[in-house]
Protein backbone atom coordinates (compact mmCIF):
# COMPACT_ATOMS: atom_id res chain seq x y z
CA UNK A 1 0.00 0.00 0.00
CA UNK A 2 0.67 4.13 -0.55
CA UNK A 3 1.55 6.07 2.12
CA UNK A 4 -1.88 7.22 2.06
CA UNK A 5 -3.38 4.83 1.57
CA UNK A 6 -1.78 2.77 5.20
CA UNK A 7 -3.17 5.93 6.61
CA UNK A 8 -6.57 6.17 5.25
CA UNK A 9 -6.97 2.20 6.01
CA UNK A 10 -5.74 3.10 9.10
CA UNK A 11 -7.81 5.50 10.16
CA UNK A 12 -10.78 4.13 9.38
CA UNK A 13 -10.48 0.87 11.00
CA UNK A 14 -10.13 3.53 14.42
CA UNK A 15 -13.39 5.50 13.17
CA UNK A 16 -10.96 8.52 12.84
CA UNK A 17 -11.84 10.41 10.08
CA UNK A 18 -9.74 12.93 8.39
CA UNK A 19 -10.18 16.50 6.41
CA UNK A 20 -9.87 17.24 2.94
CA UNK A 21 -6.17 17.63 1.86
CA UNK A 22 -4.87 16.06 5.23
CA UNK A 23 -3.22 12.30 3.91
CA UNK A 24 -1.47 14.83 1.48
CA UNK A 25 -0.47 17.38 4.48
CA UNK A 26 0.78 14.58 6.22
CA UNK A 27 2.77 12.75 3.31
CA UNK A 28 4.34 16.55 2.89
CA UNK A 29 5.88 17.04 6.17
CA UNK A 30 6.87 13.14 6.10
CA UNK A 31 9.21 14.14 3.04
CA UNK A 32 10.47 17.49 4.94
CA UNK A 33 10.83 14.96 7.73
CA UNK A 34 13.23 13.04 5.36
CA UNK A 35 14.79 16.29 3.94
CA UNK A 36 15.80 17.80 7.14
CA UNK A 37 16.62 14.19 8.87
CA UNK A 38 19.86 13.54 6.14
CA UNK A 39 21.68 16.47 8.12
CA UNK A 40 20.10 16.19 11.35
CA UNK A 41 19.32 13.68 13.58
CA UNK A 42 15.28 13.32 13.32
CA UNK A 43 14.16 9.83 12.92
CA UNK A 44 15.99 6.17 12.89
CA UNK A 45 13.09 5.07 10.93
CA UNK A 46 12.93 6.57 6.94
CA UNK A 47 10.76 3.83 4.65
CA UNK A 48 7.85 5.69 3.85
CA UNK A 49 5.45 3.33 4.68
CA UNK A 50 7.08 2.28 8.23
CA UNK A 51 7.12 5.79 8.86
CA UNK A 52 3.29 5.85 7.89
CA UNK A 53 2.16 3.30 10.62
CA UNK A 54 4.96 4.02 13.40
CA UNK A 55 4.85 8.23 13.32
CA UNK A 56 1.80 9.04 11.52
CA UNK A 57 -0.54 6.41 12.28
CA UNK A 58 0.84 5.96 15.90
CA UNK A 59 -0.07 9.58 16.72
CA UNK A 60 -2.83 10.00 14.93
CA UNK A 61 -4.53 7.20 17.45
CA UNK A 62 -4.68 10.17 19.91
CA UNK A 63 -7.68 11.51 17.82
CA UNK A 64 -9.66 9.08 19.37
CA UNK A 65 -9.23 10.15 22.95
CA UNK A 66 -10.74 13.38 22.79
CA UNK A 67 -12.21 16.39 21.28
CA UNK A 68 -9.13 18.27 19.48
CA UNK A 69 -11.54 20.56 17.46
CA UNK A 70 -10.56 24.16 18.31
CA UNK A 71 -8.68 22.98 21.11
CA UNK A 72 -5.58 24.62 22.45
CA UNK A 73 -2.97 21.75 22.73
CA UNK A 74 0.79 21.87 24.04
CA UNK A 75 2.88 19.00 23.22
CA UNK A 76 5.92 18.21 25.27
CA UNK A 77 9.40 17.37 24.01
CA UNK A 78 7.69 17.47 20.47
CA UNK A 79 11.27 16.76 18.67
CA UNK A 80 10.57 15.61 14.96
CA UNK A 81 6.97 16.83 15.67
CA UNK A 82 5.30 14.06 17.14
CA UNK A 83 2.93 13.94 17.80
CA UNK A 84 2.26 17.28 17.67
CA UNK A 85 2.29 18.08 13.42
CA UNK A 86 0.57 15.12 12.34
CA UNK A 87 -2.46 15.98 14.54
CA UNK A 88 -2.60 19.54 13.88
CA UNK A 89 -2.16 18.50 10.02
CA UNK A 90 -5.88 16.22 11.21
CA UNK A 91 -6.92 18.87 12.94
CA UNK A 92 -6.39 22.30 12.00
CA UNK A 93 -9.17 24.39 13.62
CA UNK A 94 -7.07 23.11 16.89
CA UNK A 95 -4.09 25.74 18.26
CA UNK A 96 -1.01 23.49 19.09
CA UNK A 97 2.20 24.54 20.76
CA UNK A 98 5.13 22.73 20.11
CA UNK A 99 7.85 22.80 22.62
CA UNK A 100 11.31 21.50 22.71
CA UNK A 101 14.16 21.92 24.66
CA UNK A 102 16.62 21.89 21.84
CA UNK A 103 16.56 25.11 19.72
CA UNK A 104 17.77 23.28 16.15
CA UNK A 105 14.86 21.04 16.34
CA UNK A 106 12.63 23.79 17.00
CA UNK A 107 13.36 25.85 14.00
CA UNK A 108 12.65 22.56 12.16
CA UNK A 109 9.39 22.58 13.10
CA UNK A 110 8.91 26.04 12.86
CA UNK A 111 10.10 25.69 9.38
CA UNK A 112 7.64 23.20 8.38
CA UNK A 113 4.79 25.10 10.14
CA UNK A 114 5.62 28.37 7.30
CA UNK A 115 6.11 25.84 4.78
CA UNK A 116 2.79 24.44 5.11
CA UNK A 117 1.19 26.96 6.21
CA UNK A 118 -0.13 25.62 9.78
CA UNK A 119 -1.32 27.11 12.78
CA UNK A 120 1.08 25.60 15.19
CA UNK A 121 3.21 27.98 17.48
CA UNK A 122 6.85 26.32 18.46
CA UNK A 123 9.10 27.47 21.48
CA UNK A 124 12.05 26.80 22.47
CA UNK A 125 12.20 26.36 26.77
CA UNK A 126 12.57 23.28 29.06
CA UNK A 127 8.85 22.10 30.11
CA UNK A 128 9.84 22.53 33.75
CA UNK A 129 10.50 26.81 33.17
CA UNK A 130 8.05 26.75 30.48
CA UNK A 131 5.37 25.71 32.94
CA UNK A 132 6.07 28.42 35.16
CA UNK A 133 5.13 30.86 32.22
CA UNK A 134 1.81 32.94 33.66
CA UNK A 135 1.02 32.84 29.76
CA UNK A 136 1.67 28.99 29.93
CA UNK A 137 0.39 27.88 33.47
CA UNK A 138 -2.82 25.70 32.99
CA UNK A 139 -3.34 27.75 30.09
CA UNK A 140 -4.20 24.52 27.72
CA UNK A 141 -7.11 22.22 27.10
CA UNK A 142 -5.26 19.07 26.29
CA UNK A 143 -1.07 18.16 26.80
CA UNK A 144 0.46 15.84 24.76
CA UNK A 145 3.76 13.63 25.30
CA UNK A 146 5.45 10.24 23.27
CA UNK A 147 8.50 8.71 24.72
CA UNK A 148 10.36 11.56 26.31
CA UNK A 149 10.39 10.56 30.40
CA UNK A 150 8.37 7.73 32.84
CA UNK A 151 5.23 8.64 33.48
CA UNK A 152 5.96 10.23 37.01
CA UNK A 153 8.27 12.18 35.91
CA UNK A 154 6.20 13.12 32.71
CA UNK A 155 3.13 13.83 34.65
CA UNK A 156 5.38 16.68 36.24
CA UNK A 157 6.71 18.58 33.15
CA UNK A 158 2.72 18.34 31.42
CA UNK A 159 -0.42 18.51 33.94
CA UNK A 160 0.75 22.12 34.71
CA UNK A 161 0.22 23.17 31.41
CA UNK A 162 -3.68 21.61 31.54
CA UNK A 163 -6.17 23.93 32.67
CA UNK A 164 -8.69 21.93 35.19
CA UNK A 165 -10.80 19.77 33.44
CA UNK A 166 -8.89 18.92 30.40
CA UNK A 167 -6.72 15.82 29.60
CA UNK A 168 -2.95 14.46 29.82
CA UNK A 169 -2.67 12.41 26.89
CA UNK A 170 1.13 9.98 27.13
CA UNK A 171 2.09 7.42 24.78
CA UNK A 172 3.36 4.66 26.17
CA UNK A 173 3.91 0.83 25.38
CA UNK A 174 1.35 -1.64 26.01
CA UNK A 175 3.20 -4.45 28.51
CA UNK A 176 4.05 -5.42 32.18
CA UNK A 177 7.34 -2.90 32.59
CA UNK A 178 4.74 0.05 31.17
CA UNK A 179 2.11 -1.00 34.19
CA UNK A 180 4.70 -0.65 36.41
CA UNK A 181 5.83 2.70 35.57
CA UNK A 182 1.85 3.38 35.30
CA UNK A 183 0.92 1.78 38.88
CA UNK A 184 4.33 4.04 40.69
CA UNK A 185 2.79 7.25 38.24
CA UNK A 186 -0.42 7.13 40.60
CA UNK A 187 0.87 9.32 43.63
CA UNK A 188 2.27 11.77 41.21
CA UNK A 189 -1.18 12.26 39.51
CA UNK A 190 -2.69 12.57 42.02
CA UNK A 191 -0.66 15.06 43.93
CA UNK A 192 -0.49 17.48 40.64
CA UNK A 193 -4.24 17.86 40.37
CA UNK A 194 -4.95 14.82 37.89
CA UNK A 195 -6.86 11.09 37.81
CA UNK A 196 -6.34 8.35 36.12
CA UNK A 197 -8.94 7.96 33.84
CA UNK A 198 -8.19 5.67 31.43
CA UNK A 199 -5.43 3.10 29.57
CA UNK A 200 -6.74 3.07 25.84
CA UNK A 201 -4.39 -0.14 23.92
CA UNK A 202 -4.38 -0.28 20.27
CA UNK A 203 -2.23 -2.11 17.60
CA UNK A 204 -0.62 -0.79 14.82
CA UNK A 205 -0.87 -2.80 11.09
CA UNK A 206 2.15 -5.29 10.70
CA UNK A 207 3.58 -3.92 14.23
CA UNK A 208 4.58 -6.53 16.99
CA UNK A 209 4.88 -4.03 19.74
CA UNK A 210 1.81 -2.99 21.56
CA UNK A 211 0.56 0.42 22.54
CA UNK A 212 -1.62 2.61 24.71
CA UNK A 213 -2.35 6.21 25.50
CA UNK A 214 -2.79 6.89 29.36
CA UNK A 215 -5.31 9.38 29.57
CA UNK A 216 -4.91 12.10 32.67
CA UNK A 217 -7.94 13.92 33.40
CA UNK A 218 -6.76 17.40 35.42
CA UNK A 219 -9.49 17.97 38.31
CA UNK A 220 -7.94 20.18 39.87
CA UNK A 221 -5.10 23.40 39.96
CA UNK A 222 -1.57 21.76 40.07
CA UNK A 223 0.45 23.05 43.53
CA UNK A 224 2.55 26.03 43.20
CA UNK A 225 5.57 24.39 44.05
CA UNK A 226 5.51 21.90 40.86
CA UNK A 227 7.28 21.82 38.47
CA UNK A 228 10.75 21.23 40.40
CA UNK A 229 13.83 21.92 38.13
CA UNK A 230 14.40 18.88 36.25
CA UNK A 231 17.32 17.55 38.66
CA UNK A 232 14.80 17.66 41.18
CA UNK A 233 12.49 15.63 39.25
CA UNK A 234 14.77 13.14 38.30
CA UNK A 235 16.47 12.46 41.76
CA UNK A 236 13.28 12.29 43.60
CA UNK A 237 10.31 11.59 41.10
CA UNK A 238 6.99 12.14 42.77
Amino acid sequence: MSFQEIIRQGCSTWNISLPEGALQGLEQYNQLLLEKNKVMNLTAITQPEEMAVRHMLDCLFLLSCGKFEGKKIVDIGSGGGFPGLPLQIARPSAQFLLLDSRKKRVDFLAEVCQTMALPAQTLAARAEEAARQKELREQFDMAVSRAVAPLNILCELCLPFVRPGGLFLAMKSDNPAAEQEIAQAQSAVRRLGGRLAEQKRYALPGAETAHQVVVVKKEKPAPAAYPRRYAKIESAPL
